[in-house]
């Protein structure tokens, strides 16, 4: 320990803030489509319709059944293709951060599926059938009644799981994408401070992820009153 040099990091400081920079945006875009997503396979679940209940049930165990490196490996190698194909980009185009966002979003959203379905099931059936009594439709009511009680109980899981994204987001290293974790690795390798620099990345994480729990937690506690 008296022989670590941190001398690097304060030079290396810009090349970190563009990391952490695409850490946070592959954390918010991937909570953002994961929650639009995972609701919209929610209520598929619940619905009546035999095939979109069993499509949502086999697309939950799906990804909830594989690793999540895998997974990233999956879309590095198939969504260049398909953004060419579509987009019709160049060959050799740069779509790691696009594989990375559609992976974490498909990935999560099998995650927020369980957690926003076990939401809807919190709020007690009566709501419904007094939404139902007052003349509106079963969508409605769901989009006006049942959603907005259950958002305030799953709100903590919710945030919860978008900590554990944001840690997650360090496995993007599989497609050797910049991210905070893959800046200080390579900021480390090229000074020959490689453990300075992953403890530095390492307390980032602590100081983020602790503090971010923290705040969820009093949300909690308001929420609760």
């Amino acid at each position: 320990m008296m022989d670590l040099d941190w001398s690097s990091i304060p030079g290396a400081l810009p090349f970190l803030w563009q990391g952490m920079s695409v850490t946070l945006e592959i954390t918010v875009v991937a909570v953002v489509l994961g929650i639009v997503w995972g609701t919209l396979l929610a209520l598929m679940r619940l619905s009546g319709a035999k095939p979109l209940a069993w499509f949502a049930t086999a697309y939950v165990n799906l990804f909830r059944s594989i690793p999540l490196v895998m997974v990233l490996l999956w879309f590095f190698l198939l969504v260049p293709q398909l953004l060419e194909s579509v987009l019709h980009l160049p060959p050799g185009s740069d779509t790691r951060l696009a594989s990375a966002m559609t992976g974490f979003a498909l990935f999560e959203s099998a995650y927020y599926a369980e957690i926003i379905r076990a939401g809807i099931q919190s709020i007690p059936k009566g709501q419904m059938a007094a939404a139902l009594a007052l003349g509106m439709g079963h969508g409605q009511a769901m989009r006006l009644v049942v959603l907005p009680q259950a958002l305030r109980n799953m709100l903590p899981l919710l945030l919860t799981q978008g900590i554990i994204l944001f840690q997650d987001t360090s496995l993007v290293y599989v497609s050797a994408l910049a991210d905070f974790f893959g800046a200080a690795y390579k900021v480390g390798d090229r000074d020959g401070r490689l453990v300075e620099l992953l403890l530095f990345s390492g307390a980032v994480y602590f100081f983020i992820s602790f503090a971010a729990s923290r705040l969820v937690a009093r949300l909690g506690k308001k929420a609760s009153v």
